[in-house]
């Protein structure tokens, strides 16, 4: 029972704040600061998300952040599985001094490659655009390697040998045995790089330049900047920019769960 007790004051923590934004944003600007304060309010009211659908190109941003997004997705499941499978089934030498080298940028915070990358991408004129947000994930990021292939490393060695005795190619052991497989790990690491790209700022602040290219993130911090007083906009905008993030895990949250259970068993 204190065991309950518990777990359920944790929720309530973090639950608390967003429960406050929602319902702050059907707020009207006079119940936003009553005292006593209030969670719930006396008259809801869309108002505050007429405002904000006002005050900022919503659907320009949206339609920015899902490109974003989906494309990082598309190339994190490309590329990670491919290394991931090469470490965990494959005997080659080398390959331990390869994975120990994943590891550790592992450890490397992003915001010591900021400038190296900043003055690649600028070299190739890129800057300006969405390709610095999205290219980096066409070849592999360290956290979604390691995870693969924990995964991959429990799919059975017996399998993918008799698959090779059937006279099967690399390739197609790799699409049709072990990535059916690995259907939740992929999930797994779709989900966490889709709520990375889409709540993501400081990286589209670095690059992008133009109001139009802006995504969810940057168009809120600019909201932000423009109607800091503005609190009950200013939740509605805030809302806008959560749900669909809260829609994708809540769809995918069964093989989000089930990847994060298995990916680590060999």
């Amino acid at each position: 029972m204190i065991a309950y007790a518990g777990i359920l004051a944790v929720v309530g923590v973090f639950i608390f704040p967003f429960l406050t934004m929602v319902t702050t944003s059907f707020k009207l600007p006079t119940e936003v600061f009553t005292l006593p304060p209030t969670l719930f309010p006396e008259t809801w009211t869309l108002e505050n998300f007429g405002l904000a659908l006002a005050a900022m190109p919503v659907e320009r941003y949206l339609w920015n952040t899902v490109v974003v997004a989906v494309l990082s997705v598309i190339g994190t499941l490309i590329s990670c599985p491919l290394v991931a499978y090469a470490l965990a089934k494959f005997e080659w030498r080398g390959r331990g001094v390869v994975f120990f080298i994943v590891l550790a940028t592992m450890m490397l915070p992003p915001q010591v490659t900021f400038i190296p990358l900043y003055l690649v991408f600028d070299t190739v004129g890129l800057t300006g655009t969405f390709w610095p947000l999205i290219l980096p994930t066409f070849f592999g990021t360290p956290f979604f390697i390691f995870l693969m292939r924990q995964f991959m490393m429990s799919v059975p060695d017996d399998l993918i040998a008799a698959a090779r005795l059937d006279g099967a190619s690399e390739f197609r052991i790799y699409w049709n045995i072990v990535l059916p497989l690995a259907k939740p790990a992929l999930a797994t690491i779709g989900i966490f790089q889709f709520m990375w790209a889409w709540t993501d700022f400081l990286n589209p602040l670095i690059y992008l330049n133009d109001e139009s290219n802006y995504t969810l993130s940057l168009g809120l911090y600019n909201f932000f900047s423009e109607n800091g007083i503005a609190w009950g906009p200013l939740m509605a905008a805030s809302v806008i920019f959560t749900v669909p993030a809260l829609i994708v895990f809540l769809i995918g949250q069964r093989f989000f769960l089930s990847g994060l259970a298995t990916s680590g068993l060999k």
